[in-house]
């Protein structure tokens, strides 16, 4: 298949910033691009051939798009599988797959899968609403603290609270949702897994996370993990026994814990490039939108280790700021060496809204965090 300078169609389900950063890797290829998401204003319509507004999870919508395009692939996972897997039972190639999809879409079965294939997980319940959930409190089954997740379109921080008696209960949405222990853990890891189609296999560094302790979002994401060879090595291994057991194709970014006693388990996944593997576009050899792209189109994988050390810190919306953006002392941090601000071009903020990252650079990871700091510390996502 020639994909380069021709006449095929690459399809993206869902235009936002994953959309966008992937957009710069299929323009550097000359590779032609079709857009579907509901919102008018989606940040990933500038890049793309061709740009069409719909909803993702209408049957007829994605359907019809699907019969545009010669291979379709996804930047979220919230998609109407029934129309996927029709377009994929017509003979479109579809990356992730309907059924790697269908068992990561849901939190809760995403956790059965888990437990069925021997990977290590926290303890969890699964309950069809939070009235049973409830139940199963006043019957003594499930016990406080545990971490309250809704089984299905949480994103960004929404749809998961720690609950630590039942006032944390009372303004949670009446959904089917999981119950997990709460763990004590040293750090939050990540590592991206890139799987071709003919079944190549890479993997990008172990990364560490470090998160907001309000709003459950990273705040910032640093590579290498500082973590000891051996846990990385682990943790390494069991990324790759998760993105076997789902058979998935393109991108799989697995979440981790590392425990008090370097355990590792797997919080959860996602199919897709991933904000874990943003750092990868300065500090990597091959980003994760590239290699996303590589896999999905069968091409050889390129390389995944790390030229320098990398960090990437989340540019939210100031919490009390609503409306149009502005972006305060972006020019402070251009002026610093190995700083480079992706805005993603989404117009309106709102507390805690993703509108952007900051790449730090540095062959020293110590000045790289110290970077980092300052550049957390200077630039403001605000309002008009």
């Amino acid at each position: 298949m020639n994909y380069f300078s021709s006449d095929f169609k690459l399809g993206i389900l869902g235009g936002g910033q994953l959309g966008k950063m992937l957009l710069a890797e299929t323009r550097k290829f000359d590779i032609q691009t079709f857009v579907l998401d509901q919102s008018p204003e989606a940040p990933a319509q500038y890049g793309c051939n061709q740009f069409f507004e719909g909803s993702l999870m209408h049957f007829e919508t994605v359907y019809r798009f699907g019969k545009m395009v010669d291979l379709l692939t996804i930047e979220i996972e919230n998609v109407n599988l029934e129309a996927l897997l029709k377009l994929e039972e017509e003979g479109l190639p579809i990356y992730p797959s309907p059924k790697t999809l269908h068992q990561i879409q849901n939190k809760g079965r995403q956790k059965d899968f888990y437990a069925d294939n021997d990977i290590p997980t926290s303890n969890f319940k699964r309950f069809v609403s939070l009235k049973s959930l409830q139940e199963s409190i006043k019957n003594d089954e499930l016990d406080f603290p545990f971490v309250w997740k809704c089984a299905q379109f949480g994103y960004d921080g929404t749809g998961v609270k720690i609950c630590r008696s039942a006032l944390d209960l009372v303004k949670l949405p009446d959904v089917e949702c999981i119950a997990e222990d709460r763990i004590p853990f040293k750090n939050e890891l990540a590592v991206i897994v890139a799987r071709s189609v003919s079944g190549e296999v890479k993997t990008y560094p172990v990364v560490e996370m470090e998160f907001h302790p309000e709003a459950n979002q990273v705040e910032y994401v640093i590579c290498p993990a500082r973590i000891d060879e051996k846990v990385a090595q682990k943790a390494q291994e069991i990324a790759l026994k998760v993105s076997e057991s789902f058979n998935h194709i393109g991108l799989l970014a697995v979440e981790m814990f590392q425990t008090e006693n370097d355990e590792i388990l797997v919080n959860e996944v996602a199919p897709r490039p991933h904000n874990s593997g943003h750092y990868s576009i300065e500090a990597s050899y091959t980003s994760q939108f590239e290699n996303h792209l590589r896999a999905i189109l069968d091409l050889p994988l390129g390389n995944t280790a790390s030229k320098v050390a990398g960090i990437m810190v989340n540019l939210v919306g100031e919490d009390g700021f609503y409306g149009p953006v502005v972006y305060e002392n972006i020019e402070k941090i251009m002026a610093i060496d190995g700083v480079t601000p992706h805005i993603y071009g989404k117009r309106e903020t709102r507390p805690f809204r993703k509108m952007g990252h900051v790449t730090i650079v540095n062959e020293n990871m110590v000045e790289a965090r110290k970077v980092a700091e300052e550049v957390k510390n200077s630039i403001r996502v605000v309002s008009v």
